[in-house]
Parts: structure tokens; C-alpha cells; sequence
């Protein structure tokens, strides 16, 4: 299937791009540019040719997305995505919901959701012959792009607030990218990757600024509707997938699935509402899953604007203890503020001290969330709480990250482990036996 990416809109204007006439975003007026897919050609392929069920990736979509195959078998490159979906009974229970499901992204190579961007974009770097690729990240897209590129050996430079986490300083370290880290926060450090990839002619791979980053992302809404055998795939029950993807096999019942995503730029919500778009217009999907964003109420610029009704989003002072969803200004703000108002869905605020609970609720069923990750689920109990989700609705929960990648908040969440002497008597004390 050649010739399937065919250009690019412009998400505010509504202009129309040819692929080589822009790269970034819409020139006349800095809109976020929608890559184009030709529907036609690709309805005119099977399912079974659509979806390659050998390949337990997202590269299973390849005739979904506008790159060609990378090549890079056997590297991490080809192992992002397929990541599993739980279906956790005691969270279900807590929140007296029938249908819950947690999709576990810090399964990833790399350990978290920017793994799908990053191994777009450097097959598009690759299929364009860019030598070197440049972003902008608190951590989490950085080490993405860091991992993928040193998979196939291609170069990759990283600027980063100061302010990151450690253990994602290391992870970009690690992997053997360039790294410089900004004293300033991640819009700075946004501002000037922009600049430097200008200057130097490198590949910007920034979210939001780059299209190919929501191609990326939106393979996480074709996992979602194949797991869930929602839409005409489907055959009524929760599918199972060769990454060990767990379920309780329980039917989907006419109701809408409801997902929660944790937002900060905003390009993981409008990739998802991407996929989830070009399902519904190869006619694979007849409803479009209602689209809930989850922002800490210390970065809710994409939530102020939906509250007041307007598509104006307006920057704020975010202070957010989860660094990955911490942004003054969202890059992809308008659309990812559409996923939520053209689904039918909303945008829910937590307190970080909601989002350090929610990690150790996550990980009493086994799952380990970065604060990021587990704003979603906050957003969840709120929504719960609010009656905006109700007992019978489905719902999806995204965990985007690992939490390995914050420690000083695990510990938060956890508190400290106490520390006795080697005797038994000890034991029986400090376990009050």
C-alpha cells in the first residue's frame, strides 16, 4: 500500500499541505497539522490485511501509518507497543464500576507512552535522510527518542529542564545521547530545541510541533479497539494478544468505552482521538469512545479553556509535582482539547496529592505508575465521585509510565519501610504479631 500518507491539514485554518511542502506546523498560522491518510486505498484492503497479527508491536499497523517498515528487527525499535491491558477487579470494586481496564504503557522499551512517537519518528528521520533528530522533554520523550535512535544507531540530542527527574537524566545518558539540560522549565527548553534544530538542520521531533508524533500515539487507540473488540473487528468479547494481554473475557456491553488520559502538551489525548478517527473513517469503528483528559490542577490550561466553553487555551504557571504533564503552555492544546469536546467526553483537574495516591493504588494491583501515569486514575476517582462515570460504563485507563522513572515520588506514595534488628522478636514487633 504506497502512497497511503498523502499530506497534511492544518488543524485551525483547515489548509492543505502536500507531504513535501511542510515539515512542522501550518506556515500560516502555526496550526497543528493533521497528517493526511488516503481512506479510499486503504478501505479497499482487509482487515487481515491491515493488521499484520504476527507482529506484536504497533508495527502490526503498518498499513495504518504514514512511514514504511524502519527495518531494525530484533532491536527495541520493534518492540514498542502491544502493550497489555489488565483488568484489575479490586480497583473495579473500590469504584463500584463493572467494566475497568488499566493499559499498562510503561511496558514499553524504554518504560513509557513516548516510546510510539519516537519509533515513528525515526522512521521518518530515516526515510528522509535526517541525521541527526532533536527534542524537547522532562524526561519521558527523550529517553523515547534517546532508545529508539541508539537501537539503530542514529544520533539524537536531548534538551531537558535541570529540574527532570534523575533516573530520566539517566536514562537519556545511558542510551548515549547528546544532553543538555536548560536551566529553565520544559518550555524553555522547548523554545530552544526549536531554535537549535533551525540552526543546525537537525530533525525536530518535538511533540505537538512535529505531525508524525500522533501517528505514533494513535496505535495505542487501534490496541485499544482490538484488545476490546470494539467496532467491526470485534466479536463481543475483551481480546487477548500475544504480549500476554490479561482479561477477564467479561462482554462489551452498547455502552461507549471512556477513556482517561493524563494531559500535559497534549499530543498523547489528540493521538489517541487520531487513531480512533481513522478507524471511524475506514469504517471500522461505528462509535467514537468518549475521551476524558486528566490535568493536575497546579497545569490545567487545556482544562481552563474547557471549562469556559472557548478554544482559547491560555498559558499558565504549572508547578505540577508530575513533571511529564507539566507545561505552561500546551503545545498541542487545541486538539487535544477536542478529543474531549467532539467525543462526548470532559476534562477532570486532581491535586497532586490525588495523583501520589493514585500510585499506590495502581500498585496494590501490580501496577507501577510514574505521577503522570497515575493521573489518569485520579482523574477516574474523581469522575466517579462526581457521577461523571457511572457504574456501567467502560472504562480505559492509560498508565503512561513507569514508575521507576520518579523514585522520590514512589517513596511519597509509599512511605518508608522500617528498619529493625536481625531477631525475630523484631519481627513479630514491627509485623504487631
Amino acid at each position: 500500500m504506497t502512497q497511503k500518507f498523502t499530506g497534511y491539514q492544518c488543524s485551525i485554518c483547515g489548509a492543505q499541505f502536500a507531504p513535501d511542502e511542510v515539515t512542522y506546523t501550518c506556515p500560516m498560522d502555526g496550526g497543528n497539522l493533521d497528517v493526511i491518510l488516503d481512506y479510499e486505498a486503504i478501505k479497499n484492503h482487509s482487515v487481515d490485511d491491515l493488521i499484520r497479527g504476527s507482529d506484536a508491536s504497533l508495527w502490526r499497523y503498518l498499513p495504518l501509518l504514514p512511514v514504511g517498515d524502519p527495518g531494525g528487527h530484533a532491536t527495541p525499535l520493534r518492540a514498542t507497543g502491544w502493550t497489555p491491558i489488565f483488568s484489575p477487579a479490586p480497583l473495579a470494586q473500590n469504584l463500584g464500576l463493572q467494566h475497568l481496564w488499566v493499559k499498562d504503557e510503561s511496558r514499553n522499551p524504554t518504560a513509557s507512552f513516548k516510546d510510539r512517537a519516537s519509533a515513528i519518528l525515526i522512521a521518518r528521520a530515516r526515510e528522509i535522510g535526517a541525521e541527526v533528530v532533536v527534542t524537547a522533554s522532562t524526561g519521558n520523550a527523550g529517553a523515547a527518542l534517546a532508545g529508539m535512535a541508539a537501537a539503530v544507531g542514529h544520533k539524537a540530542v536531548i534538551f531537558a529542564p535541570r529540574s527532570a527527574p534523575p533516573a530520566k537524566i539517566a536514562q537519556l545518558l545511558i542510551y548515549g545521547a547528546e544532553v543538555i539540560l536548560v536551566d529553565g522549565n520544559y518550555d524553555a527548553a522547548f523554545d530552544l530545541s526549536i531554535e537549535a534544530a533551525q540552526e543546525f538542520g537537525w530533525y525536530c521531533r518535538n511533540t505537538g510541533y512535529n505531525p508524525f508524533t500522533a501517528e505514533g500515539k494513535k496505535t495505542a487507540a487501534f490496541e485499544i479497539w482490538e484488545q476490546l473488540g470494539i467496532g467491526k473487528l470485534g466479536t463481543g468479547k475483551l481480546r487477548t494478544g500475544k504480549s500476554g494481554n490479561q482479561s477477564t473475557n467479561v462482554p462489551i456491553t452498547n455502552l461507549p468505552v471512556s477513556i482517561f488520559v493524563s494531559v500535559g502538551d497534549g499530543n498523547i489525548i489528540s493521538g489517541l482521538h487520531k487513531g480512533f478517527k481513522d478507524l471511524h473513517a475506514l469504517g471500522l469503528m461505528e462509535q467514537i469512545p468518549r475521551i476524558f483528559g486528566v490535568q493536575s490542577d497546579e497545569s490545567a490550561a487545556i482544562a481552563n479553556a474547557f471549562e469556559s466553553g472557548t478554544e482559547e487555551i491560555k498559558p499558565v504557571s504549572a508547578t505540577t509535582r508530575a513533571d511529564s504533564i507539566s507545561v505552561d503552555l500546551p503545545r498541542d492544546g487545541l486538539r487535544a482539547l477536542r478529543a474531549a469536546t467532539q467525543t462526548g467526553g470532559a476534562y477532570v483537574t486532581v491535586p497532586d496529592a490525588e495523583i501520589i495516591a493514585a500510585i499506590a493504588e495502581l500498585g496494590k494491583v501490580g501496577i507501577f505508575a510514574e505521577p503522570a501515569g497515575a493521573a489518569s486514575y485520579a482523574g477516574l476517582v474523581k469522575a466517579v465521585r462526581e457521577g461523571i462515570i457511572t457504574p456501567q460504563d467502560q472504562v480505559v485507563v492509560l498508565n503512561t509510565g513507569s514508575g521507576l522513572k520518579d523514585i522520590k515520588a514512589a517513596m511519597q506514595a509509599a512511605g518508608q519501610a522500617p528498619i529493625i534488628e536481625p531477631s525475630l522478636a523484631a519481627v513479630k514487633r514491627s509485623l504487631d504479631l
